[in-house]
């Protein structure tokens, strides 16, 4: 079986460092690694909207910001199609006939989405459209009939319901989806990055994300009141690594070659050793740190730069792969109707079937 790979972001603002270690960088590779036959990432602004439906500005905005990350981390629109989740109509009816196959108890026994829900505050008042969350992300993998999906570790439960739901359409229609494995960052740091200030979520709404775009200054002032460890008074004091952020950062971003260049220390373990028993400061640390971060962004805002400079080739962009797309939904939109024999106007068999019968009463 071909390898296809489908994975995709909600356009709600600019991505952060977390997004490019628990997933952007490894699509880069994944897309250069020839491994594929297909490639599809997903601005997924219909899910976006079922939590910010009164505010669809702010997801219209987003659109050219996330593209602007994707083109300038690497994806190149000749190897990944990227396109938009709203823009293709088939998506809708696909979702519809998922509904279907889950139960409202299911949804809301599963763990990202519960996760999700108490951290939105939204208590009793869930819209339907983020109860069906999963529903829809099972048609964004399975529209493209993907066999991958490169993911942080907090999406696990959602890859695991959508196996469910086309386990249920195959057994009850026959086979004609296909159940996707997940891809998980082989560097554990990276399965999910923590804020600056040590919460365990990256995100604009807390405020405590380094974004792809940040400038040079921006990193190391936000580096600078990054959380490490609060018993680590002075520079004397032994330190903790365990949920230390900026050692979290480092095993999450920092080369060998980088930690010998910016700290004078041979390895990554060396520079913890010392940090463990007392000796070094966090001051040092986190000059360290914001050298290896700037080094990692500088040539993605260089690009991010000059593509701001043509916003026209943006759209091209995102037109011709959601028309691209688009085609691919279709044809697996067809295969599911026949299968259920819901087809009605291309089912030669059925309409002469039905002249037979009435024409003998």
């Amino acid at each position: 079986m071909d390898k296809i790979m489908l994975t995709g972001d909600r356009p709600t603002g600019r991505l952060h460092v977390g997004h490019y270690v628990g997933s952007l960088r490894e699509r880069v590779k994944l897309q250069n690694s020839g491994e594929f036959k297909k490639i599809f990432v997903e601005l997924a602004d219909a899910q976006a909207l079922t939590d910010n439906a009164d505010n669809p500005e702010k997801v219209r905005q987003n659109i050219v910001e996330v593209t602007l990350d994707y083109l300038s981390v690497g994806l190149e629109p000749e190897k990944t199609t990227i396109f938009i989740q709203s823009q293709i109509q088939e998506m809708y009816e696909m979702t519809s006939i998922f509904m279907n196959l889950v139960s409202v108890s299911r949804l809301q026994r599963n763990p990202t989405i519960k996760s999700e829900i108490q951290m939105r505050g939204f208590q009793q008042s869930v819209p339907v459209g983020f109860l069906c969350y999963p529903v829809s992300q099972a048609t964004d993998i399975t529209a493209f009939k993907a066999t991958t999906v490169p993911v942080g570790e907090d999406q696990e439960p959602m890859i695991e319901q959508c196996r469910e739901i086309v386990r249920s359409f195959n057994n009850t229609y026959g086979e004609v989806l296909v159940e996707p494995e997940i891809l998980l960052p082989s560097n554990e740091a990276c399965n999910r990055l923590p804020g600056i200030d040590g919460k365990a979520k990256m995100s604009k709404s807390l405020g405590n994300g380094i974004y792809l775009s940040d400038d040079a200054d921006t990193v190391a002032s936000k580096v600078k009141v990054m959380y490490t460890d609060p018993e680590h008074l002075r520079v004397s004091d032994p330190g903790h690594i365990e949920g230390n952020t900026v050692f979290t950062y480092l095993d999450a971003f920092s080369t060998q070659d980088q930690i010998e260049r910016f700290s004078g220390y041979q390895t990554l373990d060396e520079m913890k050793d010392h940090y463990s028993r007392g000796g070094l400061g966090d001051v040092k640390v986190k000059k360290v740190l914001t050298e290896v971060l700037n080094e990692v962004l500088d040539p993605i805002r260089a690009k991010r730069h000059e593509y701001e400079k043509d916003i026209p080739y943006i759209y091209e962009v995102l037109k011709a792969g959601t028309e691209k797309a688009r085609g691919e939904v279709a044809q697996t939109l067809h295969e599911m109707k026949d299968a259920m024999k819901i087809n009605y106007f291309d089912d030669a068999a059925l309409i002469e079937e039905q002249v037979k019968k009435y024409s003998q009463q």
